[in-house]
């Protein structure tokens, strides 16, 4: 194929939320087909192919500007769906490994929302699109072609087994249960490397009615992390204000500490880690449903980028690297990858030879800065398995927890780190010469000594009164001026390409 004769219909396998976005890229040039195991709902319904929608899910800012570049106006269809824009520290309540983060002025947002009504937006939008058509209740037997071009794929639909259906382009966004490995090695692809490291967690979920007027009032984000320098298993605790005045609540746990579906072991399980306040928070309110538990969330990444792959294969998203979910990198990597691949196409079109491995390598830095940052974490949990951490990885963390000190203090800081942990900037940033000037003068001296809860926030949540939460002279029960001055919340056109990775983690998320 040569540029004059452009590629006429490429596949995507799975209607995930990377597939649909990958649709919604390649739509610009050619038909799609979208091949799904499952019927994709209507609306904000559980899909089966995604049993971690269950849990909780913040959309970082990098991720959502990352995806309304790719479908303009999103974030307005979002929060008309019900989805809450939250600013970031404002709207949140955290401890961190170093202690609690001070709610100034906004620096960056997340979306906040359930799973499934982030998706069902995002698929009504793609599927509208002229061009894109959906082959559901449909599994993918093998691609078609040869190791050096696939041309189409196998599929087994409802009406036929082992139908052809050729392609000049094929997208495996499947998901963690890719077979995309055992699909090129039957086409005599080898050499195709995978990593793991598991650290045992374990999420349990539950939904409760939040207490009248919380929504109203803007309740934050609260959230309790654990801290991986201590020899103990990890342990989390977040609640999630989402659509339809509801608060989903999550718990994790590595390896020896993970939580369990027993729904009256919920609470005490919240109230028994680094600080009680989402178990003090939760006590007495409604359930909605069931304790909902997923295990093998390990981070797992398969280097596609090092092997000789035919033209006419990539793989996006999960499909590419899992990431323990604790971290929220799985969206946004997903969404800044098919970015760069966009860029790609623009710059040598579809029909370059070799496209498929170039567009393999241009995703990669965005997934080895978030592997980077993830498994060296979570390699720290005792029983965890898998890779070590590189050498020098000691240093780089003894400077990122001197930052993340300066964050619960000095507001130059929170900036640079949430700045990183929204995937708005590359790890980089954190070398700036302005960003090292204040790490080396670092310290938590002043800070917050209990969650930074208003009074009006305690009341309509049914606690009591706030006991001393910072020094003399502070008022850690009021957070800043929500019409603060923001620093610049990011470039809406920052380069795709650039690596991009959260530092720690704020909640659980996917």
């Amino acid at each position: 194929m040569t540029q004059s004769s452009p590629p006429r219909h490429a596949v995507v396998i799975g209607g995930s939320l990377s597939g649909l976005l990958a649709a919604a890229v390649l739509a610009e040039y050619t038909t799609v087909t979208v091949i799904d195991a499952d019927p994709l709902p209507e609306g904000p319904a559980p899909r089966r192919g995604l049993p971690q929608a269950r849990h909780t899910h913040l959309l970082w800012s990098g991720g959502a500007r990352a995806i309304e570049r790719i479908l303009p106006g999103i974030t307005d269809d979002w929060t008309a769906a019900g989805a809450i824009r939250r600013s970031l520290p404002t709207d949140l309540v955290t401890k961190t490994a170093q202690g609690w983060i001070p709610r100034v002025g906004e620096k960056q947002f997340n979306i906040s929302c359930s799973r499934d009504l982030l998706d069902s937006v995002i698929r009504a939008r793609v599927t509208g699109l002229k061009g894109i058509s959906t082959l559901q209740r449909s599994r993918v037997r093998a691609l078609e072609g040869t190791a050096a071009r696939v041309t189409g794929v196998l599929v087994d639909t409802p009406e036929e087994e082992g139908r052809l259906l050729t392609a000049d382009l094929v997208i495996d966004a499947s998901g963690r249960g890719s077979r995309a490995r055992t699909w090129l090695q039957a086409l005599g692809v080898t050499g195709i490397r995978q990593a793991e490291v598991d650290s045992g967690l374990v999420y349990a979920t539950r939904i409760f009615e939040a207490p009248a007027g919380a929504h109203e009032m803007g309740f934050p984000i609260v959230n309790v992390q654990s801290d991986p320098r201590v020899p103990v298993p990890g342990r989390t605790a977040t609640i999630v204000p989402i659509e339809n005045g509801q608060w989903q609540a999550t718990l994790s746990g590595t390896r020896g500490g993970q939580p369990t579906g027993d729904p009256d072991r919920f609470i005490p399980f919240a109230k028994d880690i680094r600080d009680p306040i989402v178990g003090e928070l939760l006590e007495g309110k409604k359930p909605l449903t069931d304790v909902a538990v997923t295990q093998g969330t390990a981070n797992r990444r398969i280097y596609f980028e090092r092997a000789e792959l035919p033209d006419g294969f990539i793989a996006v998203g999960d499909s590419v690297a899992t990431f323990n979910p604790l971290y929220g990198q799985g969206m946004t990597v997903a969404a800044q990858g098919l970015l760069a691949l966009r860029a790609l196409i623009r710059r040598k079109g579809l029909a370059h030879p070799g496209f498929g491995r170039e567009a393999q390598r241009a995703i990669a830095p965005l997934v080895s800065t978030a592997w980077e940052l993830a498994t060296s974490q979570d390699i720290l949990y005792p029983g965890a398995t898998g890779m070590k951490p590189r050498a020098g990885t000691g240093a780089l963390n003894a400077y990122v927890n001197r930052l993340m000190t300066g964050a619960t203090t000095d507001e130059a800081l929170t900036a640079a780190l949430f700045k990183v942990l929204t995937m708005s900037s590359a790890p980089t940033h954190w070398l700036q010469p302005s960003v090292v000037w204040h790490v080396l003068r670092a310290s938590d001296r002043g800070a917050l000594t209990a969650p930074p809860l208003t009074a009006a926030e305690r009341a309509v949540a049914g606690l009591g009164p706030a006991g001393p939460a910072a020094p003399v002279g502070t008022d850690p029960a009021e957070p800043a001026d929500r019409a603060a001055p923001a620093e610049p919340a990011d470039r809406v056109g920052t380069d795709p390409a650039d690596p991009v990775g959260p530092a720690d983690p704020v909640g659980q998320a996917r």
